[in-house]
Formats: structure tokens, C-alpha cells, sequence
């Protein structure tokens, strides 16, 4: 089960989230309580082992913008978190990185791929807030794809989440958070554990 930790600012959320076994981390350049800057974001990925994957997070930039801050701070992948459309992803497929289409559940089921992106990230309609989606009532959902469940999910969730959605990944920011942008060791911690004793 691939992990993304997502919001992270500080040294010691990276080191802990690397140390717990995440698979890949985030760093926000979108607005958000968890932004950070691209001297931030780059003190930070240097601190990250090759076999995690580094993650910056943009919603609605221009991909001028995208391209320079992922040049500038080293991240290795690019998720777009907005309405950027099919040649947002086919400019910035050419730099190399790996793409993360994040949207809202909706029906018909997104798949991935459509718009040239190598993971597929399914969220609440509110990134960032929380808020769970209803990934429990037998809505639709990908098949044996490259994609993540996102959306309120916490250390006491997310072996039911998986157990229902049976995603190839999750991706969590929020529920690791002892207020909003701070992050939480333990919780951090606590939830790597909660998704390994879910297989």
C-alpha cells in the first residue's frame, strides 16, 4: 500500500513521516495553512531518501510557475490539485517528473491516465479540509489503477477506508494534524501503523 503524507513544513514532520515509512511526501505551494516557500521545500527534500518520492502540490498555476518552483526545490513529482485541464499535464509530462491528478469524487468515476497523469488522487470536495467522501456506499470506484484515497482520512479510519475502497494508495494531511498545518509525530506514526496492519 503506496503512502503519501502530505502538508508537511518542518524538518521533524519529514524525518518522522521518512522514519514511519511513508512512500512519498508533499509540500504545498498552493494557498494554504501549509504552505511553504521554495527555499523551505528545498531544505526539505534534501533531507528525503531517494526511495521516497517528493511531492509539490499546486492548485490552478500557471505551468511556468509549476516548472520553476519544481526546478527550484528538486521535488520529483508534480500533483495538480485544481481545474488544470489535459495540457496543463502534456507541458509539464515533458519535464520528466511523475504527475498526480488530484480532483473530487464524482461520477462517472475519473480513471487514470485521461489526462496523461501517472497517479490518479481522489479527494472530498474540499482538499485539504477534512471532510471525508462517501468511498464506504458502494459507489463506483477505480479498479486495479494507480490511485489514491484521500479525503478526512485519520489513524482510526483508514483500515475501514481501505478495507471499502480498496485503493493502490492513500494520502493523508489533515487527520495527521494536531491543529490545522501543524503536524502531529505521533499521529503521523500512528497512522503508517494503521495502514500496514491493513495490508
Amino acid at each position: 500500500m503506496f503512502v503519501k503524507v502530505c502538508g508537511l513544513r518542518t524538518e521533524r514532520d519529514v524525518d518522522t513521516a521518512v522514519e514511519a515509512g511513508a512512500d512519498a511526501v508533499g509540500f504545498v505551494f498552493a494557498e494554504s495553512p501549509r504552505r511553504v516557500d521554495a527555499d523551505t521545500a528545498r531544505r526539505l527534500a534534501r533531507r528525503v531518501p531517494e526511495h521516497v518520492l517528493t511531492v509539490g502540490v499546486f492548485r490552478n498555476q500557471p505551468v511556468s510557475q509549476v516548472r520553476a518552483l519544481a526546478e527550484a526545490t528538486g521535488i520529483r513529482a508534480i500533483q495538480l490539485h485544481g481545474e488544470e485541464g489535459p495540457d496543463h499535464y502534456a507541458a509539464l509530462a515533458r519535464e520528466g517528473r511523475t504527475l498526480i491528478r488530484g480532483t473530487a469524487y464524482r461520477e462517472p468515476v475519473p480513471r487514470c491516465g485521461e489526462f496523461g497523469e501517472d497517479i490518479l488522487l481522489l479527494d472530498s470536495a474540499v482538499p485539504g479540509s477534512g471532510t471525508t467522501w462517501r468511498w464506504d456506499g458502494g459507489r463506483p470506484l477505480p479498479s486495479g489503477e494507480r490511485w489514491l484515497l484521500a479525503g478526512g482520512l485519520t489513524p482510526h479510519n483508514v483500515q475501514s477506508a481501505i478495507e471499502a475502497a480498496r485503493p493502490w494508495g492513500v494520502d493523508v494531511s489533515s487527520g495527521v494534524e494536531k491543529s490545522r498545518g501543524v503536524k502531529d509525530p505521533e499521529l503521523i506514526v500512528s497512522f503508517l501503523k494503521a495502514v500496514r496492519a491493513a495490508g
